[in-house]
């Protein structure tokens, strides 16, 4: 059974476009188009799509909006589109606030090097978004923490499980896009009660990276640390140089603690969270306590996510050694696999978000299946796990 889309835009030749895009795949079936937000609620109500494409700017009633009022009713998974814009960035991010799972630019050509690769990422993020129910509204506002600091005693955690196996492909068949692989080990829902260990390692940085799903869950895990958090965060998300900007700026006053796009020559402090650049690399050079970020163009064809998890993981294992934990959440594909292989030949842990609270179980599973995993954890847990990992609160 084909994977069903509504496509929503007010530009009649964005919706052609897009279907004929979409209309290229055999698991992908567009049933239907809508010209603004109230067409996409009746037809959404009246089709229940699989997966809907909306804009965030258009006549009669806005994406947003639309997003908003489609969430009340059913939790469909919704693929923004916007414009590389200021205006465009912060709108994308209240789609996502009001219950969007993932967002693209409007310009294919932004998110990879031609067309046709352009045509197939759409399609690909399409299939994978399609796998899984948003879990509906959350508002920013909900996610901060009542108080400054987590107690260990309420956490509610996962232990530590271990899985092996080669990377996972990208999914080719029907039966691969409804049924995602299963770990060879998998972490029973009672066992969630036991308390977390912690490892009595000794970090000096949190090094986090993600793609699908990733401003989401960034933003639920940034908002319920502590304004005394310890140690400096690096975060690498996939995403476009035009959002960075406005997305650093949205968590940073959200969260009690710093965050900012990162900057080439940013020395890294505690209780900052430094947010990878689009389009760039952020890498780490320096000592271990007088680290800083070196900021670089990336115009090599090998390299598809700029910015890329593995090289920041990279050059945190040459200059940190095995005092990292880092941390893998939702997202396509495998990027951090390889730099957190060199990150645990170094002796430093690996957590890894577990595949019911991601959007997307590609970059964890990558992780858990290279037998790379020391943790495992939901999107609920991470901050509290780090509390109790770091001896904080």
């Amino acid at each position: 059974m084909a994977i069903r889309v509504l496509v929503v835009d007010d530009s009649s030749f964005f919706r052609r476009r897009l279907t004929e895009i979409l209309a290229k795949d055999p698991l992908i079936e567009v049933i239907d188009t809508a010209i603004n937000g109230r067409d996409a609620i009746d037809k959404a109500k009246s089709l229940q799509p699989d997966v809907i494409t909306m804009d965030v700017e258009m006549p009669v009633l806005d994406g947003i909006s639309a997003v908003r009022e489609i969430m009340q009713w059913q939790r469909i998974p919704i693929l923004m589109f916007s414009s590389l814009t200021h205006e465009g960035a912060k709108a994308t991010f209240d789609a996502l606030d009001a219950g969007a799972v993932d967002f693209l630019p409007k310009k294919f050509e932004d998110i990879a090097r031609d067309k046709e690769e352009a045509s197939q990422v759409l399609r690909d993020r399409v299939k994978a978004v399609a796998r899984k129910r948003p879990l509906g509204r959350t508002t920013f506002n909900s996610l901060a923490p009542k108080s400054d600091s987590l107690s260990a005693s309420s956490i509610n955690t996962t232990p530590v499980s271990r899985s092996t196996g080669s990377a996972a492909s990208a999914a080719t068949t029907k039966s691969e896009l409804f049924q995602r692989p299963q770990l060879t080990q998998r972490v029973s829902a009672s066992s969630r009660i036991k308390k977390f260990q912690a490892s009595g390692k000794k970090h000096k940085l949190i090094a986090i990276g993600t793609s699908t799903g990733g401003p989401v869950a960034l933003q639920r895990i940034l908002t319920a640390l502590p304004v005394d958090f310890p140690l400096p965060i690096v975060l690498i998300q996939h995403m476009p140089a035009a959002f960075t900007g406005t997305f650093s700026q949205r968590l940073n006053s959200l969260a009690k603690i710093t965050v900012k796009e990162a900057e080439d020559g940013d020395v890294l402090q505690p209780g900052v969270a430094y947010l990878a650049p689009g389009g760039k690399q952020m890498l780490i050079e320096g000592l271990p306590n007088q680290a800083r970020l070196r900021i670089r163009e990336d115009n090599s064809a090998r390299i598809t996510f700029k910015p890329s998890v593995d090289i920041t993981f990279a050059t945190a294992a040459r200059v940190f050694s095995g005092d990292v934990l880092a941390i893998v959440l939702t997202g396509m594909g495998a990027d951090g696999r390889e730099g957190a292989r060199m990150l645990k030949q170094q002796g430093a842990q690996i957590w890894a978000q577990d595949e019911s609270s991601s959007v997307v179980y590609g970059m964890p599973q990558a992780i858990a299946q290279a037998g790379l995993m020391d943790v495992e954890v939901s999107l609920n847990d991470v901050s509290a796990h780090l509390m109790v990992e770091l001896n904080h609160g």
